[in-house]
């Protein structure tokens, strides 16, 4: 219950504000159109409730994160928002009267919003549409570039509800008010002023190790102050200073444990950004790390566990099994599955950490060689029951949700299966 209590506070803020403007209604003037601007001025108070609301949780604050059920599900419900929001946005558009005549600065205004959050929204709704693509070059460094501007077009959208000819309802307007002041305050705290109150916090490459020859180890050390890094399956997002390309927060599975003195993450070669890093990323090179984020906590599991690692998705599990300063607490069936031998990175480490844990059960999988890893066969080894057994995944998406409809099928309660989604776009 507690991980949507951030979805319900919101719901009740979003009915709220309708009941406002339907309680303390504005003064009918004897305009013509009353009734279409009141529904407008209804939609506009809507829409600057949804955008401040996706504003606020572009801030990433960690102490909601158990109240959406971790950061992954805080940006479903920021991406559900916003869209939501530009949806609202075309029927304001529609239902509001506009006139050509008399123009006010509010009327313009609402144009520059208008125009500036649909070239910020689509390429995010349609980033494959050839035109699209082009504000943002395709990449996903372009797109948070582009996007830092929706804050300014979301001032403007305020500006411009109160330059125009609109309708007087005072309890109304100011109850939108205060929803204006947290979007703009969450969106000067996002821009601005992360780096005055210490949420990004600077570290030193100390090495760049290759396992193989599309992933890199990086390791860094704090120059000071270090981030809360509260339990094992965190990740941070983290961008290297002194190369242009790698000077871009992205998020990466912390896969030291809490208790090290250094942080480590383990990333794979599969983009733009992670190629670059995988040939230029050099020891001694300037960090600037936030975080720890994420609820991806074995600890907080059933007696019985299994844990599903699909290639670099072996990251949040190496973070667990490094943690391991006494004996492990639950019975873990623990499969790691790659398609190549040379692909199972760390996997002696994994195995030299088996042995001394009887109670964890290491299964390495190389697909090419063995065969796909079915849930059939997960579900035999764990007795042939799974219901009470609690199921931590992750790997490439594709993959975790298909494993996901099998474990429900094969008898698995859907609270007890935990994975993490990596779009923060």
């Amino acid at each position: 219950m507690k991980r949507n209590i951030g979805n319900i506070v919101f719901i009740v803020l979003i009915l709220a504000t309708v009941v406002v403007w339907a309680v303390f209604p504005p003064i009918n003037d004897g305009r013509e159109d009353f009734i279409r601007t009141y529904l407008g001025e209804v939609l506009g108070s809507l829409l600057i409730v949804l955008m401040s609301f996706a504003l606020f949780l572009s801030t990433r604050p960690r102490w909601a994160e158990p109240y959406f059920g971790g950061l992954d599900k805080m940006y479903v419900t920021h991406r559900n928002v916003a869209t939501s929001a530009f949806l609202l946005m075309l029927v304001h558009l529609l239902v509001v009267p506009i006139t050509l005549v008399n123009l006010r600065l509010g009327n313009y205004l609402a144009y520059v919003a208008f125009l500036g959050i649909v070239a910020i929204v689509l390429p995010t709704l349609a980033p494959r549409i050839p035109f699209l693509s082009k504000l943002t070059n395709a990449t996903y460094d372009g797109w948070k570039k582009l996007h830092r501007f929706i804050g300014i077009f979301f001032i403007a959208g305020y500006i411009h509800a109160l330059t125009i000819d609109a309708l007087s309802a005072f309890i109304a307007i100011n109850w939108v008010q205060l929803f204006f002041i947290l979007g703009t305050v969450s969106y000067v705290y996002t821009e601005f002023l992360g780096g005055c109150v210490g949420k990004y916090l600077p570290y030193t490459v100390t090495a760049v190790n290759h396992p193989n020859n599309s992933v890199t180890e990086v390791v860094m050390k704090p120059k000071g102050k270090t981030i809360q890094h509260a339990h094992a399956g965190q990740f941070l997002f983290v961008r290297f200073k002194g190369d242009r390309m790698l000077d871009e927060a992205h998020p990466f599975t912390i896969s030291s444990a809490p208790h090290e003195g250094e942080l480590r993450v383990t990333i794979k070669a599969v983009g733009d950004f992670t190629r670059h890093l995988f040939a230029n990323l050099k020891p001694g090179m300037d960090a600037v790390v936030e975080g720890a984020y994420g609820l991806f906590n074995y600890k907080n599991g059933g007696d019985k566990q299994i844990w599903v690692a699909g290639g670099i998705g072996i990251t949040p599990f190496l973070s667990f099994l490094r943690d391991l300063k006494t004996e492990l607490a639950f019975d873990v069936h623990f499969y790691y599955t790659v398609r190549h031998p040379e692909e199972a990175v760390f996997s002696d480490e994994i195995e030299a950490i088996a042995k001394k844990h009887p109670r964890l059960k290491t299964h390495i999988r190389h697909s090419a060689a063995h065969g796909s890893l079915t849930v059939d066969e997960i579900v035999k080894n764990a007795g042939g029951g799974i219901a009470s057994h609690h199921i931590y995944m992750c790997g490439p998406l594709p993959m975790v949700q298909a494993f996901e409809k099998k474990f429900l099928e094969a008898g698995a309660n859907a609270e007890n299966i935990h994975y993490e989604e990596f779009n923060f776009r």
